[in-house]
């Protein structure tokens, strides 16, 4: 693997020679100052990025993460030297074996659903446990005038007693893996109608794992989801309300409509049914590792209750 990153003009060392125990499986880390900020630097990381390439002129080149590349970088590739290449699209190839856990990979799944659950508890724990990037998304809102999860400075204002807070923990865990961890709080004591949709939320996701057994394929899932919303009077799922995680914090497969892959074993599923009816937010959010027969045991420990402070 040659890695392209930010650093001083003509940096090229070895990791894989003289390992610094943070760029594994890199043969040569190659560097240059350029700044997205700053366009007459667009060609500097494809430059260093051909100079990789080189040995693999006027044969086939598959691209990964089209969505996110930068058109200065395939714009570079794709001409001069690279004239007589041909580039495909590689997602689908990459995806399917990212998608399958390894034996290595799962025990981080697990470490970093340990992780969360005391995140859940107490601010700053992750980081002192070996996460190194992600987010935690949170949101306060009056008993009886319920609202989506927002960026603090969206919501602008003071929570209070009788509010609910909920809180998101999506952050990676050590090793790099990710797993995610979702529930509700309430100041004071949850109401009968916040209770009674949290119960309908954890037989939402029953049924959603009852679905999830391999060669399932992702349409159908997402359907059949969407028909026991809609038989129990609830709002239907229109973004995305379980999918793969582990190397991202979104991963294929997605369960909706567009994903063509199915279901497999050694997969790392999240599942957590979010939807808004009366009064309340109502939703729970937990990861699963799929098994020969469907998902294993909960990954995560946190208690899947509602939280009543003071």
């Amino acid at each position: 693997m040659t890695l392209v990153s930010q650093g001083p003009f003509g940096g090229v060392t070895q990791p894989a020679v003289n390992g610094d125990g943070v760029r594994r499986g890199v043969k040569q880390w190659m560097t240059t100052p350029s700044f997205v900020s700053c366009n007459y630097t667009a060609g500097y990381d494809a430059e260093l990025a051909a100079k990789a390439l080189s040995p693999y002129a006027g044969s086939t080149i598959g691209l990964v993460g089209t969505a996110q590349m930068s058109f200065a970088l395939v714009d570079y590739l794709q001409k001069g030297r690279f004239s007589n290449t041909r580039f495909v699209e590689a997602a689908d190839l990459v995806d399917k074996i990212k998608a399958i856990k390894s034996a290595e990979e799962q025990d981080l799944i697990r470490r970093a659903a340990a992780m969360q659950d005391g995140a859940m508890r107490a601010a700053c724990y992750s980081q002192w446990h070996g996460s190194e990037n992600g987010i935690y998304l949170c949101a306060s809102m009056r008993a009886d005038k319920p609202v989506q999860f927002s960026q603090r400075h969206y919501q602008n204002r003071v929570i209070q007693a009788g509010d609910t807070v909920v809180l998101l923990v999506e952050d990676s865990g050590p090793g790099g893996m990710y797993t995610e961890l979702g529930r509700s709080c309430v100041v004071g004591r949850a109401s009968s109608e916040l209770k009674d949709e949290f119960a309908f939320a954890l037989e939402a996701r029953k049924f959603n794992l009852t679905l999830l057994k391999p060669g399932a394929r992702c349409k159908d899932v997402f359907e059949e989801y969407n028909a026991f919303m809609r038989k129990n009077g609830r709002p239907e799922e229109r973004r995305l309300h379980c999918h793969g995680q582990g190397y991202d914090l979104v991963e294929r497969p997605l369960i909706r409509h567009d994903e063509p892959m199915s279901i497999e074993r050694h997969m790392n599923i999240v599942v957590h049914p979010t939807y808004i009816r009366g009064h309340v937010l109502s939703w729970v959010c937990d990861n699963y590792l799929i098994g020969p027969h469907g998902p294993g045991e909960r990954l995560h420990r946190f208690p899947e209750t509602i939280t009543e402070l003071g």
